[in-house]
């Protein structure tokens, strides 16, 4: 029987093109470019066995970024798995309002950073500033640590905590910006249970009967840890504008409004410290 070869992986995929390539990529531990020069000659069976296992794990739906170990943020390739959630390309609004809006040599904390793909994208951005992000999970905190390692980034400029929101803080801590993109789906929500959101983990995703739990406790704490006039920014979901801006008012929070993603739906959330 006749080894199979890249190319005749990828014409009998029922997945699209660009993903059987992605996985054979992954499978060869080759580029796209060697694929193209090499793909009529036969692979080694292994490399052919470990093709056809991702393949219908993809098939089964799991995530193109889990089953590769790696997702593009903000021009950065980010090492992901099941422990940290995917990042979307809607949260690169966050790290661009960020950076915008903090000031030369500022402080920046990043809550429940997850993969660190916020934190880590603001001191690539701003290598001006310092930046400290926070996460209950170990794991995440692991990917995290090594995305930033991967990065050049030094704890000097991205430094690691551990712990659920602002217990991961020293109660005198204050930052001129602090950058959120919490759980913020309602537990009992049907998308959890479809598509990506199956394999991602649920802590990062759901947030009490309403979702607002975690954004709750986040616009709650915020004046403790801001400095004068520092800025608080959420990320949220599409429907959770008005409750949002209602938070952060009933915080004390002033300057409080919301911007639209590119798809003009209202996802961030900004207020400031008086």
């Amino acid at each position: 029987m006749t080894a199979p070869t890249a190319d005749s992986l990828i014409a009998a995929s029922p997945l699209p093109r660009t993903e059987a390539r992605r996985l054979l990529e992954y499978a060869t531990g080759q580029r796209r470019e060697w694929l193209l020069a090499h793909g009529d000659e036969p692979l080694e069976p292994l490399v052919s066995e470990r093709f056809l296992a991702l393949q219908a794990s993809r098939i089964n739906g799991e995530p193109l970024s889990y089953l590769c170990g790696e997702r593009e943020f903000y021009g950065l390739a980010l090492r992901v798995n099941r422990a940290v959630l995917i990042p979307r390309p809607e949260t690169e609004l966050l790290v661009d309002a960020a950076c915008e809006l903090a000031p030369r040599h500022a402080a920046v904390l990043d809550l429940g950073t997850g993969s660190g793909a916020i934190a880590i994208a603001i001191a690539v951005t701003r290598p001006d500033l310092r930046v400290v992000a926070t996460d209950r999970s170990s794991d995440a905190l692991a990917v995290a640590t090594e995305n930033a390692a991967h990065q050049g980034l030094t704890p000097s400029r991205l430094s690691f905590r551990a712990g659920s929101w602002w217990q991961a803080l020293a109660h005198a801590e204050r930052f001129e910006i602090i950058v959120a993109n919490p759980p913020y789906i309602a537990d009992a929500d049907p998308h959890l249970t479809e598509g990506d959101l199956r394999f991602e983990p649920r802590s990062a995703l759901a947030s009490g009967s309403d979702g607002l739990d975690a954004l709750r406790e986040i616009a709650s704490g915020a004046l403790a840890h801001l400095v004068t006039s520092g800025r608080l920014i959420v990320e949220h979901g599409w429907d959770q504008g008005a409750a949002v801006r209602t938070l952060f008012l009933r915080a004390g929070l002033q300057d409080v409004h919301t911007q639209p993603d590119l798809a003009g739906h209202e996802r961030l959330t900004f207020g400031r410290a008086p």
